[in-house]
């Protein structure tokens, strides 16, 4: 096995006494990756899009509570062969074909990398014009379809820049900005949350906000997809959690501390940002969603100055843990000849950039409709196939020395499973029509209306069908 070309180091199985990681190491784990700001934006984006507070954390906590399961059942292959989930995607997809879940992955990882970095730069861009007012009224110097003012897109360009120059010196150099997020966020959120209470006079007036819909149609018309685009939020994650599950001591330390650490964790930072946004409405007059467009209206320039610095120093610690590492790693698995890591980390800052993140959330639609729910349709059907596989094909037992053989039974036919690819078109297949008509690249009436109504549902119905397919497949095989 170590002589195989599917072998390495990274790769390998983790020994039984190497295990260390308990419930309360993947509690705060997951406490850790729930504390940043597009988590408060994810809350946010609700109250703008009509929800009152309790309807919006009843949306997140509910999504985050669907997400759990697959996270948990993904999850026991690591924990109980060690693997991480490249390697565990080898049973069902060939130890070629898991190139194919690894790369989706890798992209919405890019699309992440892009948003982080334009939050951080757009964080850079409240704090500079502040100090050099002209900074806001440059002339335009991209196209008017690109919706990119001259002044964010420089700030935005210099810290991708810091990010392309941090995958060059290594991702060692991120540990101390890691240590400062941990420190810094939670006391940042509640000073934000103290402010809201007092300027908003209180939690009542704060909480007595009205939901926007007028009935309970308008309501599910916009609940559906939000809830499909909480389970999003975290979908890439339910897919790779071997990669970090592989370490615990046993089943239940994964399973408890993933429990106790994502839907109660999400849903209280959540909180603070479903107080600060209905606060907004009160004190402004105006619903704000996006916590840096808040900042950038206090008076003292001298705090929003620290705000911002620290904002992006966070969200570059963030950005290079979650979304550098993962993907980088995807690319030079395709090639390890010629890709290394840090050509996989510049690969993955050049696609960022190219998925135009700031369209992405400069509004609540974009970011729930487009960005959440449209990768949810990719990724949904990859965990059914995968869960599918595992449980009721393999009945949760594996061959470790097979994943690491390019002839093994896991090869299947040139190193693809046939039945998983069929299984994924099938399962991203329905979701395509109302991608693509929520992005306006069709008209919606080229499509029936209830075909175009599955894509509120993306994550769900991906799912669904590809398990299903897929199980048919492999009975329609040992029929054969």
């Amino acid at each position: 096995m170590v002589d195989s070309v599917l072998y390495s180091e990274d790769l390998a199985p983790i020994e039984a006494e190497k295990r260390t990681w308990s419930t309360w190491n993947y509690a705060a784990l997951w406490i850790s990756m729930s504390l940043c700001i597009p988590t408060y934006m994810l809350a946010s984006s609700l109250i703008e899009g009509g929800m009152n507070w309790w309807e919006s954390i009843l949306t997140i906590f509910l999504g985050n509570t669907v997400v759990l399961i697959p996270m948990i059942l993904n999850g026991h292959a690591g924990a109980k062969y060690g693997i991480p989930f490249p390697v565990f995607a080898r049973a069902s997809f060939g130890t070629v074909g898991a190139n194919i879940p690894a790369l989706l992955r890798a992209v919405v990882a890019c699309g992440w990398f892009g948003i982080q970095t334009w939050i951080g730069g757009f964080a850079i861009y409240q704090m500079m014009r502040l100090w050099f007012p002209s900074l806001a009224t440059l002339p335009l110097i991209f196209p008017a379809s690109w919706g990119l003012q001259t002044g964010p897109a420089i700030t935005f360009i210099c810290f991708w820049i810091i990010n392309m120059y941090v995958v060059y010196l290594g991702v060692e150099s991120i540990k101390k900005l890691l240590v400062f997020k941990a420190f810094f966020l939670p006391v940042a959120a509640l000073a934000l949350l103290f402010w809201a209470i007092s300027a908003g006079h209180g939690l009542g007036p704060i909480l007595e906000q009205p939901s926007k819909f007028v009935d309970s149609a308008g309501f599910f018309k916009f609940f559906f997809p939000a809830l499909t685009g909480m389970v999003g939020f975290w979908a890439t994650l339910s897919l790779n959690i071997p990669d970090f599950t592989r370490y615990a001591v046993s089943q239940k330390a994964q399973i408890n501390g993933q429990i106790i650490g994502l839907p109660p964790a999400m849903t209280l930072f959540s909180f603070i940002g479903v107080v600060v946004t209905s606060a907004t409405t009160i004190i402004y007059g105006t619903t704000i969603w996006d916590p840096l467009v808040l900042a950038g209206k206090f008076d003292s320039k001298l705090l929003v100055s620290i705000a911002m610095i620290a904002v992006a120093l966070s969200t570059l610690a963030t950005n290079i843990a979650a979304n550098i590492v993962s993907p980088a790693n995807d690319f030079a698995h395709l090639a390890p000849s010629k890709i290394s890591f840090r050509t996989g980390g510049y690969m993955t800052g050049i696609i960022g950039i190219c998925i135009f993140p700031w369209k992405l959330i400069a509004d609540p639609t974009g970011f729930i409709f487009t960005w959440l729910i449209g990768y949810s349709s990719l990724l949904g059907p990859v965990g059914g196939i995968m869960i599918a596989d595992y449980y009721f094909i393999r009945k949760q037992e594996l061959i470790l020395s097979e994943l690491y053989n390019p002839q093994g039974i896991y090869s299947f036919i040139k190193g693809f499973n046939r039945s998983a690819i069929i299984a994924l078109f099938a399962g991203i297949l329905p979701n395509v029509p109302g991608f693509l008509t929520t992005i306006k690249v069709v008209d919606a009436t080229v499509f029936p209306a209830w075909i175009n109504s599955l894509y509120s549902y993306a994550w769900f119905v991906g799912f669904g069908i590809s398990a299903l397919v897929y199980i048919l497949l492999f009975k329609k095989k040992d029929r054969s």
